[in-house]
C-alpha cells in the first residue's frame, strides 16, 4: 500500500496572475488580422489593385494617348489611385460595416485598446500599400519604367501624406455614417476623385492656372507629386503642402466625428 507523499507544491504556485499584453503584442497581433480581413476582402482588391493595374498596362500600351512615354506618365496616376483605394474606400467600407455588425464594440470588449484598434487598420493598410507598391512597380518595369533614382525619397515622403490624408477621411467617413451611405459615397467619391487624377494627366491643353487649381484636390496632388518624384527627381511642395493641409482636415474630422458603434446600438 502506498503511502501519501508529503511533497507539496510552493505556496503560491497556482495563483492566476492575469495581466494585459505589451503594447507591441497588442498592436502586432491587431495589425495582422486587420491585414488578413483586407487582403481577403475581393471589393477592395478590385478598387486598390486591380483597377490601378488595368489602368497601368492598359493606357501605357496604347499608343497616341499621351505625350512621351507613356508609362513614366501612367505610373504614377496608378500608383496614387491604388493609395486612394487602400487608405480611403478601403478603410471607409470596412470600417463602417465592422461598426453596423458590432465588431469595433466586441474588440473593444476584448481589452483592445483605442489606440491599437485603430493602429492596426493603419498599419493593415501600409501592408497593403507595400504589396500594391512591389506589383505596380515591377509590372512597371518590364513596360519599360524608368524612374529618377534621386526621386525615391520625395516619392516615399508623397506615399505616406497620401496614405494619411485618404486614410483618415476613409476613418471618418466610416466611422460617422451608416453602412449603406458609406458604400455608396466611398465609391462615388473614389470615382470622382479617380476622374479628377485622369484627367489632369491626360487633359490636353489645360492652362497653368487650371493644374494649379486642380492640385488642391488630394488625388491630382498624389499623382503631381509622385510624377515630379519619380520622373524629374524633384519634390513639389505645393502638392506636398496640399497634402499635409487635407490630412490634417481628414484627422480633425475623424478625432471628432468617429464613432465605435451605430446610433440604433
Amino acid at each position: 500500500m502506498r503511502t501519501p507523499s508529503n511533497q507539496r507544491f510552493n505556496d503560491g504556485l497556482f495563483i492566476p496572475r492575469p495581466q494585459r499584453a505589451s503594447a507591441g503584442r497588442i498592436l502586432k497581433a491587431q495589425a495582422k488580422m486587420e491585414s488578413i480581413l483586407f487582403l481577403r476582402h475581393g471589393e477592395q482588391q478590385l478598387l486598390s489593385l486591380v483597377i490601378p493595374l488595368a489602368m497601368l498596362i492598359g493606357l501605357s500600351l496604347l499608343p497616341g494617348l499621351i505625350e512621351g512615354r507613356n508609362v513614366n506618365v501612367v505610373y504614377p496616376m496608378a500608383l496614387a489611385i491604388a493609395l486612394m483605394g487602400a487608405g480611403f474606400t478601403g478603410q471607409a467600407i470596412a470600417v463602417a460595416f465592422d461598426r453596423r455588425y458590432g465588431a469595433l464594440k466586441r474588440i473593444g470588449a476584448s481589452g483592445v485598446p483605442t489606440w491599437a484598434l485603430i493602429g492596426g487598420k493603419v498599419c493593415a493598410v501600409g501592408s497593403v500599400v507595400a504589396v500594391q507598391i512591389l506589383i505596380l512597380s515591377a509590372v512597371a518595369v518590364v513596360l519599360g519604367w524608368h524612374p529618377s533614382l534621386a526621386g525615391i525619397p520625395a516619392a516615399i515622403a508623397i506615399g505616406v501624406l497620401g496614405v494619411s490624408t485618404f486614410t483618415s477621411f476613409g476613418l471618418f467617413l466610416g466611422g460617422r455614417f451608416s453602412s449603406e451611405m458609406v458604400l455608396a459615397l466611398a465609391n462615388t467619391v473614389w470615382f470622382i476623385l479617380l476622374g479628377a487624377a485622369v484627367f489632369s494627366v491626360m487633359g490636353a491643353g489645360l492652362s497653368d492656372t487650371t493644374r494649379t487649381s486642380m492640385m488642391l484636390i488630394p488625388s491630382v496632388a498624389l499623382t503631381q507629386g509622385f510624377s515630379d518624384a519619380l520622373n524629374h527627381g524633384q519634390c513639389d511642395w505645393f502638392a506636398v503642402i496640399a497634402l499635409i493641409a487635407w490630412s490634417l482636415i481628414g484627422t480633425a474630422a475623424a478625432f471628432k466625428f468617429f464613432r465605435f458603434t451605430m446610433d440604433s446600438d
